[in-house]
């Protein structure tokens, strides 16, 4: 079975909105709603590939030390298997557009809850919302 390895951001707004893309009409899974990203490249850190990625669907500039790992996950598809690393972005260059002319929305993390999402991006809203959550008690030092 061929195994896909992706890179994908939950951007996050001052307010926690998070930025999700809507994937277009004639691709699998079409209209569903998912965190930004692509696939990593020979070569390729997955940093790299998540630069690159942003950069080319949302015209957004993001640096690598500016990306905490979140989690990941490890999902069975028909015919491939998908490993996909979520990394957290609250800081950007840029005003995000979908630059591949799909729909983006920032959503709270109650409605992204509720949003029509592919399978392997579900369980990743959950370590978001842990995220999220700890970020809002945090103390400074």
């Amino acid at each position: 079975m061929q195994i896909v390895q992706v890179v994908a951001a939950a951007i996050v707004d001052p307010a926690n909105h998070v930025l999700v893309a809507q994937r277009a009409r004639g691709t699998e899974l079409a209209g569903l709603w998912e965190f930004p990203g692509g696939k990593i490249e020979a070569g390729e850190t997955p940093e790299a590939a998540l630069i690159r990625e942003l950069a080319e669907e949302l015209a957004i500039t993001v640096a690598a030390a500016t990306m905490i790992p979140l989690s990941f996950i490890s999902h069975a598809y028909p015919g491939f298997h998908l490993v996909m690393l979520l990394y957290l972005c609250r800081r950007w260059d840029g005003t995000p557009e979908g630059l591949e002319g799909q729909p983006l929305r920032w959503v709270s993390i109650n409605e992204l809850a509720t949003l029509p999402m592919p399978p392997a991006d579900l369980p990743l809203v959950a370590v978001l919302r842990r995220a999220l959550a700890a970020a809002a008690f945090a103390t400074p030092a």
